[in-house]
C-alpha cells in the first residue's frame, strides 16, 4: 500500500487540520503496557502529556502550572492516548466512541478546576470524533503524579 494520502485516516486527517500529529507510543515507565485490548474496547494506561519524549512542564497545577496550559497538556495527553489506541487496532477510523475518560490534574491544595482541565482532552476528543467523541468522564485532583506530571489522561475506546 503506498503512503499517499488514502493511508492516512480520516481521524488523523482530522487532527493534522488542528495542527497535531500523532507522535510514537511512549515507553512505559514502570511495569505495564501502553494499551490492552480485550473483546472490541481498547483500554490505555495512564498518558502523560509527553512531547518529544520530554514533559512539557512539571509541578502542581493553581501553583507552578497554569489551569490554562494544563488544559492544554490534557489535550496532549489524548493525542498520546490516539497513539496507543493506533498501535493495538491499526487505524483510528475503526473507533466507534470514546468510552471513557479518566484525567488526574497534579493539584494545589486550593485548586478545584480538574474538570476545566480535562475538558482539553474532552473536547479534543469531541474535535476528532464528533458525537462519537462524547463519553463519560471523571476529572479527580491528586497531591502528586508520575515524573511530577501535572496531568496524565487515561481512556476506554470502543472499536469495530
Amino acid at each position: 500500500m503506498s503512503a499517499g494520502p488514502e493511508a492516512v485516516s480520516a481521524v488523523e486527517r482530522r487532527l493534522a487540520e488542528l495542527g497535531l500529529t500523532l507522535p510514537g507510543v511512549a515507553a512505559p515507565v514502570a511495569a505495564y503496557v501502553p494499551a490492552v485490548v480485550t473483546g472490541n474496547h481498547v483500554y490505555t494506561s495512564g498518558q502523560l502529556p509527553f512531547i518529544d519524549g520530554a514533559l512539557p512542564a512539571a509541578g502542581k497545577v493553581g501553583a507552578e502550572v497554569s489551569a490554562e496550559d494544563a488544559k492544554a497538556y490534557a489535550a496532549r495527553c489524548a493525542v498520546n492516548a490516539l497513539a496507543a489506541i493506533k498501535a493495538q487496532i491499526g487505524d483510528l477510523d475503526r473507533v466507534t466512541r470514546i468510552v471513557k475518560v479518566v484525567g488526574f490534574v497534579a493539584s494545589d491544595p486550593g485548586f478545584t478546576g480538574q474538570p476545566g482541565v480535562i475538558n482539553g482532552a474532552s473536547e479534543l476528543f469531541a474535535q476528532v470524533f464528533g458525537e462519537a467523541g462524547s463519553h463519560a468522564r471523571s476529572a479527580v485532583g491528586v497531591a502528586v503524579l508520575p515524573l511530577d506530571a501535572p496531568v496524565e489522561v487515561e481512556v476506554i475506546a470502543e472499536f469495530a
